[in-house]
């Protein structure tokens, strides 16, 4: 089974929205919690709760489907666990259900077809020899994805599909591969932004989340720190934003249960003022 955070592509934005025409309520999308506003609030799903670790989580495209990795028996065997909304009723399943057209999972993916899920595949050479923690996807097929290694000096890289072809990965610059622990990238979906943790000089405490734009001229924008609304003096990271572009979910403190919050994704727009 697939280990490590999950991540669906073919994401949307809040004018890209791909939720269904039933129109329901914010409540209904969000597992009936009301959805926090500019300050950030635990995302309690009780719906989720596990005997073990509970590693990410992720909404499928549509809205109607999320997707966690959690370990039942020991943190070092985690299973796919997803929650699909039947009849305004979320229930859970743990086995690959549906979802988006391709899921990624470190250097494996598997992709739907007609009648489900494929099998396990690999990406192949180089990623299979690297140790990549998260990997994402925007909707032009560009992979975002990082790397771990035991002095914390891994860095964030990316592929390209160039004329329909892989490019090899290349590094970021050092907009955003400064500091130690660069690490769990989340691209958006049009190629927008980049939200990454890392420990950095004049950071709050252990790893932050940072920000970095998408410039004029196609670079990446000095990194932004998302401040202490955000930020603790713990490591903070794992951040990624919901596919229908309202809301931002992060890991403040990360360390199990790995307890997440969400907050307004109003709160990017505000630090792309600070550009």
């Amino acid at each position: 089974m697939l280990a490590g955070a999950l991540f669906l592509n073919a994401c949307t934005t809040k004018k890209q929205s791909t939720i269904d025409n039933d129109s329901p309520s914010t409540e209904d999308l969000y597992f009936g919690l009301k959805p926090p506003g500019m300050v950030a609030e635990p995302l309690a799903l009780d719906i989720m709760s596990q005997k073990g670790w509970e590693l990410g989580g992720v909404h499928a495209p549509d809205m109607n489907e999320f997707y966690l990795t959690s370990s039942l028996e020991a943190p070092y065997r985690p299973l796919v666990v997803s929650f699909r909304k039947e009849n305004r009723v979320w229930k859970k399943y743990e086995f690959y259900a549906t979802g988006g057209n391709i899921m990624y999972s470190k250097d494996k993916y598997i992709e739907r077809t007609d009648s489900g899920w494929s099998e396990l595949k690999s990406l192949g050479a180089p990623y299979d020899s690297i140790r990549i923690m998260r990997l994402t996807a925007s909707l032009k097929g560009t992979l975002v994805f990082d790397e771990a290694t035991r002095d914390g000096n891994g860095v964030l890289r990316y592929s390209r599909l160039v004329n329909g072809k892989r490019e090899a990965p290349k590094p970021f610059g050092a907009a955003i591969n400064t500091g130690k622990w660069t690490a769990h990238p989340f691209i958006a979906p049009d190629e927008s932004y980049i939200i990454w943790d890392s420990e950095r000089e004049g950071g709050y405490g252990d790893s932050d989340m940072y920000i970095s734009f998408r410039q004029p001229d196609g670079s990446w924008g000095s990194a932004i720190n998302f401040g202490d609304k955000i930020n603790t003096d713990g490591e903070d990271g794992g951040g990624y934003v919901t596919p229908d572009g309202k809301y931002l979910s992060y890991c403040p403190r990360c360390s199990p249960p790995y307890d997440r919050m969400w907050v307004d994704a109003e709160i990017i727009e505000t630090l792309r003022l600070k550009q």
